[in-house]
């Protein structure tokens, strides 16, 4: 089986922030949150990675389920020719060998579950996301990130399928040192464009790194398309048309 993480692994961005920009430029309206997330973001290490997701996610206050599963799969065509060839190209041959194929990301799921099937995942996993009509506006979420993954997976997998706390002929990818958990749970393993801290343990693990070009040319150029899609300024910071 192949174990597939999302952001910076099958693509170069963060989706939370690629949708965040989708929604703000047809609902400009909901950029009225953002003051709020700016504010909570020194608090980072106080808070948390969950907390802030919630706060970051804010924007979706009283989005009705329909239209936020209508917003998901516009986003999900959207992303398609993001996806890096050479991570396709890796997708492609597991599944020409009948892999299981599994997509694990800590995005939320209602828009991970339509780019895993439109990718062609088997078991498709995010961080689960409840949406609310009215205050507290916050949305409920269970944050499906590093240590959350394993253990999802183990709850769903069959037992039959590790053997002594490893998945039996699996391969894991991903960019970040956050899923050492669901690396160590692989046979194999392949980090995507690594930091040198993941690329060390890369190269004393024996893993595979892959570098696909990333959409933006420099430290600055980076910086200023985070701040587009932040705010929802462009029409294609994210460089998604290629």
């Amino acid at each position: 089986m192949a174990l597939f993480d999302l952001d910076g692994t099958l693509l170069a961005w963060d989706c939370q922030l690629l949708f965040r920009h989708h929604v703000l430029r047809r609902e400009p309206w909901r950029a009225v949150f953002l003051p709020l997330f700016l504010l909570c973001l020194p608090f980072y290490k106080i808070l948390g990675d969950q907390a802030l997701k919630r706060v970051f996610l804010a924007f979706l206050t009283g989005m009705k389920p329909a239209e936020l599963a209508a917003h998901a799969r516009r986003f999900a065509q959207a992303v398609r020719p993001a996806i890096y060839q050479e991570l396709r190209d890796r997708l492609d041959d597991h599944r020409r060998q009948g892999h299981l194929l599994i997509l694990a990301s800590a995005s939320p799921e209602f828009y991970v579950s339509e780019i895993g099937e439109m990718l062609g995942f088997d078991l498709v996993l995010g961080t689960p996301v409840t949406t609310t009509p009215r205050f507290p506006f916050l949305p409920v979420l269970q944050n499906h990130k590093g240590a959350a993954k394993v253990r999802r997976l183990t709850d769903l997998l069959p037992s039959s399928y590790f053997t002594a706390g490893k998945l039996v002929h699996s391969h894991g990818y991903t960019d970040s040192s956050a899923d050492l958990p669901m690396l160590a749970i692989c046979r194999d393993a392949t980090v995507v464009n690594p930091s040198p801290a993941l690329a060390a343990l890369a190269a004393d693990n024996g893993w595979d790194v892959v570098r696909p070009r990333r959409p933006w040319t420099s430290a600055a150029d980076h910086a200023w398309r985070t701040l587009a899609l932040l705010f929802g300024i462009g029409r294609d910071p994210g460089g998604l048309g290629g």
